[in-house]
């Protein structure tokens, strides 16, 4: 079994999929591991320490790709690298709700695709769940970036000089990136407040010593995977009426507000933009997916009436190393799950409930119910193609006859 780890097709990207510890787990299992020269370079770690941990170095990416039994990157691979792994497994982020014609070319090429953000939300996931891990992380860097582009100090201090008040953060989302965003910005010192429409988590956002705004949605509630489900216009609009006062007397607002597979939610309008005070941030996490904020532009910080709007994105690769160790672990805990140990080798079992959901497609088609239901005209189902099959041998039959 030969697993491979090329570099990210992103511009931009410095995260990586494997880290040298991770090769010494996978030489372990009896996995060759092989890399694409310059893996690592964006988080200071040289093909001499892959080597050395036991992986193999190629520069040829084509070879790598095409030699490979599983390919795992971060991002998902290049269209036009998709010819070069037909019939392979690959493991990435897909975004699958928002590429058809990415899907479309994983089932031309008979690719068996793990997408990372589906790994369900389940106590036996948990150490593979890298859609949380990365989340956390853009918590924590959210928060960093909103205190550097803020022209005040976050915590309070008393001085010969005259009292400085707390920043006051105001963080809508208490999901896995909003809690650590209200853990950074309490542990800096700021008074955080903070709201989601599921009230079952106001106990985890007062353990972490930040206050609950109360509003009176009507019936909200969560999905079996724990995301929040999504408001009706109506309830969006008590939502904005209500939260708009805490909004104007912040001097920091994060909104982490993301609809798994939907477009998120817009929180925040225009006209409450303007009533906030000149110098004043917002870090808008789902920039890059439509934005929360009316305004912000994905992957630019920009001003509107002196308040600044960062909707730069791709959060977690600001700490890359860290990030990387992470997703790499994730990938990990992924494969050994269902690594067959005396026959090494991988198996694909799509009747298990972990990739029932994460395989989108295999052998041709798609074998995720829900992209299936979202995409019904993309590749065929298995029973249509076995109709076809049976069709053709009757239609042979009866030219035989």
């Amino acid at each position: 079994m030969f697993i491979a780890f090329p570099k990210e097709g992103i511009v931009g990207e410095k995260r990586c999929a494997l880290l040298p510890s991770n090769v010494k787990a996978y030489r372990l299992m009896g996995v060759e591991v092989c890399v694409e020269a310059g893996l690592g370079a964006f988080i200071n770690t040289s093909d001499a320490a892959y080597i050395e941990a036991g992986a193999k170095v190629i520069s040829d990416r084509k070879e790598l790709l095409q030699s490979a039994n599983i390919v795992v990157t971060i991002g998902k691979l290049p269209q036009s690298d998709l010819s070069l792994v037909k019939g392979k497994s690959v493991i990435s982020f897909l975004d699958p709700f928002n590429d058809q014609p990415y899907v479309t070319a994983l089932c031309e090429n008979e690719v068996t695709a793990f997408s990372m953000e589906m790994i369900p939300r389940s106590t036996r996931c948990q150490k593979m769940d890298a859609l949380s891990s990365q989340a956390s992380l853009a918590g924590y860097v959210m928060v960093a970036k909103a205190m550097n582009e803020l022209p005040t100090i976050f915590p309070m201090m008393m001085t010969a000089a005259g009292t400085i008040k707390p920043a006051k953060v105001f963080v809508i989302g208490a999901g896995v990136a909003g809690l650590q965003a209200i853990a950074t910005a309490k542990r800096l010192g700021a008074a955080v407040t903070a709201f989601d429409t599921r009230t079952e988590v106001a106990d985890q956002v007062k353990s972490l010593g930040a206050k609950f705004l109360e509003i009176d949605l009507g019936n909200t509630g969560q999905t079996e995977q724990g995301y929040a489900q999504a408001l009706t216009p109506e309830q969006v609009k008590i939502q904005q009426d209500a939260q708009a006062k805490c909004i104007t007397e912040s001097d920091i607002v994060i909104t982490t507000a993301q609809l798994f597979g939907r477009k998120p939610p817009r929180l925040i309008n225009r006209e409450t933009v303007e009533l906030m005070k000149p110098g004043s941030v917002i870090v808008d996490m789902a920039a890059e997916s439509g934005g929360n904020v009316e305004g912000t532009i994905a992957g630019e910080i920009t001003q509107f009436n002196g308040v600044k709007l960062i909707g730069t994105g791709n959060w977690a690769g600001e700490v890359a190393l860290n990030a990387s160790q992470m997703y790499a672990n994730n990938v990990f805990n992924l494969i050994s799950e269902f690594w067959q140990k005396e026959a090494k080798h991988f198996e694909i079992n799509l009747e298990d409930d972990i990739q029932e959901r994460a395989v989108i497609t295999h052998a041709g088609v798609i074998s995720n119910e829900t992209i299936r239901a979202l995409y019904p005209n993309v590749g065929a189902t298995s029973h249509t193609k076995a109709a076809h099959k049976q069709a053709e041998a009757e239609t042979e039959l009866e030219a035989v006859s």
